[in-house]
């Protein structure tokens, strides 16, 4: 079983990111537990919360996890950017960086066919515009269209849309999204070859 510590932003990144996750593992055959570290109050309080708890893996030299993943919009300030702030931080274990450009819930949009399979209707893939609230918005937008109501701004139907989604055709219409997937399947597929 592999210990894999997450730390995200919110509500919407530990189901988005809880899926992807799960999917990418089924895949590579990987068994994994995940420990969710933080999971509300944004990028600032995942900052301050991934820094105390890389200093003490660091301090107490106990068993390190698996993998480390850390999840934060790039919020405007571009994916490059926010991937060097966390970056920066030592990691005495590997880490992989989750950074939707600019939201997560774009994410949740790039594979028509997947939006079409799970709600009868599909949806085209977003624009890339930084706009605070935007693509929560559009989400409940493309989801009412098709006649449903998301009591959770859409996030509810993450797993479903994440179950059905090709990955390689959704990486293929957001870089932000391509790079998680290509370091997540980098990770297991070392993880799986030391399990020989």
């Amino acid at each position: 079983m592999h210990e894999i510590v997450l730390f995200v932003e919110d509500f919407a990144h530990q189901e988005i990111i809880d899926a992807l996750v799960r999917r990418v593992a089924h895949d590579y055959k990987i068994d994994i537990r995940l420990d969710w570290r933080s999971a509300v109050r944004g990028h600032g309080r995942v900052v301050t919360e991934l820094t105390a708890y890389l200093r003490e893996l660091t301090d107490q030299g106990g068993p390190l996890p698996h993998l480390i993943i850390v999840a934060t919009d790039a919020n405007c300030k571009g994916l490059n950017r926010r991937t060097r702030e966390i970056v920066r931080l030592e990691a005495p274990a590997p880490m992989v960086l989750a950074v939707p450009d600019p939201h997560i819930e774009r994410w949740l949009m790039l594979d028509g066919a997947a939006f079409k399979t799970v709600f009868g209707k599909g949806c085209d893939a977003p624009d890339r515009k930084c706009d605070r609230d935007r693509y929560k918005h559009r989400l409940t937008q493309v989801i009412f269209a098709t006649g449903l109501t998301p009591n959770l701004g859409g996030i509810e139907f993450a797993r479903d849309l994440i179950a059905e989604m090709d990955i390689d055709r959704a990486a293929q219409g957001d870089r932000s999204f391509q790079r998680f997937v290509d370091d997540l399947r980098d990770a297991f597929r070392e993880l799986a070859r030391q399990d020989g």
